[in-house]
């Protein structure tokens, strides 16, 4: 049978037209009718707002304004092309026909997941950016063995040097190189009595009683995960009233302020010149860059997903409300009617 889906909204003349129209061609036109109720669900609302009633039948869209006549036509092109199928035996057709008689394990997952992704996106930043300051709480708390695995997962994932990483428990939060020229701090030279152009050295150091222990992560790399969860919890309570970033201003907010840091910082080291004289960056213009970094990712990429998701709610919903099982009051408001 045919499913059509209907997006209307409460108090809509045509909407109701549309909806007693279609009640009216149920006998030429077998059909299973669902309702969408757009203003239950602000990605709805915001991708139709008021271009409503819209109607998808079959593969087919009508957009207002339309009539009786060409739901007419839509519901008989709908029907034709469902009987051409069935008579070609295709088996792609065959397959999709099958999948939507039934609710899977991944019809339920994704019913979940397209309205809590957020929670599930921030619950795995924060576990991720959480677990490199545990490192230095169990290594100060005497869990070695534990803490050591920390530090050994997340060098896999960052360079981890002493002298670009948060320190907690010691004299200071940060140790940095003395050519940062960093007034106030003591340097990680002066700190550890090693030479900061030991790479391996750095790296391997993760601190004392009397200096502390560093985190798991370097400073860029705690601002932009920082920044992305700090991002996503003001995302999951507003959604939709935030719009994705301009590429533009994902280039110049982002990507600009840390490849200037951090490569200027690169080439001066590797290649130095007159023109580029060495330099270190600072706690302060990593912490910065990292966080604008870390924000625009976040900004530009998570409005896209719930683009995505919305699309993704819709699908569940009106599979869910066609199958008459349970309530999609969690998606948007739903009513169903079939011959």
């Amino acid at each position: 049978m045919i499913t059509v889906t209907l997006y209307s909204c409460p108090e809509c003349r045509l909407c109701e037209q549309a909806e007693a129209d279609l009640a009216s061609l149920r006998g030429e036109f077998p059909h299973r009718l669902v309702v969408l109720d757009v203003e239950a669900d602000e990605g709805l609302l915001r991708k139709y707002g008021t271009a409503i009633p819209v109607a998808e039948i079959g593969p087919y869209r009508l957009e207002v304004p339309f009539d009786r006549q060409k739901l007419a036509m839509t519901l008989g092109a709908a029907r034709d092309r469902a009987t051409q199928l069935e008579a070609a035996d295709d088996e792609v057709y065959r397959k999709k026909v099958k999948r939507g008689q039934k609710i899977s394990s991944a019809d339920r997952f994704f019913r979940w997941f397209s309205n809590h992704y957020m929670l599930a996106f921030n619950f795995f930043v924060l576990l991720y950016v959480g677990l490199a300051f545990v490192a230095p709480v169990m290594q100060h708390a005497g869990m070695i063995a534990p803490a050591r695995i920390t530090y050994a997962v997340y060098s896999r994932l960052c360079h981890q040097l002493a002298y670009r990483s948060w320190f907690l428990y010691g004299e200071q939060i940060a140790y940095p190189r003395e050519a940062a020229g960093v007034e106030g701090l003591m340097t990680y030279e002066e700190a550890t009595g090693r030479d900061s152009g030991d790479l391996f050295a750095a790296r391997e150091f993760i601190g004392n009683e009397q200096l502390g222990y560093k985190v798991a992560f370097c400073q860029r790399d705690v601002a932009i995960y920082g920044a992305m969860l700090l991002f996503g919890l003001v995302f999951a309570a507003f959604k939709t009233k935030i719009k994705p970033l301009p590429v533009w201003a994902f280039v110049l907010l982002g990507l600009v302020p840390i490849g200037l840091d951090g490569f200027s910082q690169l080439i001066s080291q590797l290649f130095p010149w007159d023109l580029l004289p060495y330099r270190e960056s600072t706690p302060f213009l990593r912490t910065l860059t990292g966080s604008l970094f870390g924000l625009s990712i976040a900004w530009f990429g998570y409005p896209l997903v719930e683009e995505t998701m919305v699309e993704t709610r819709k699908v569940i919903a009106v599979k869910f409300a066609a199958l008459g099982e349970g309530t999609t009051s969690e998606v948007c408001s739903t009513k169903t009617s079939e011959v």
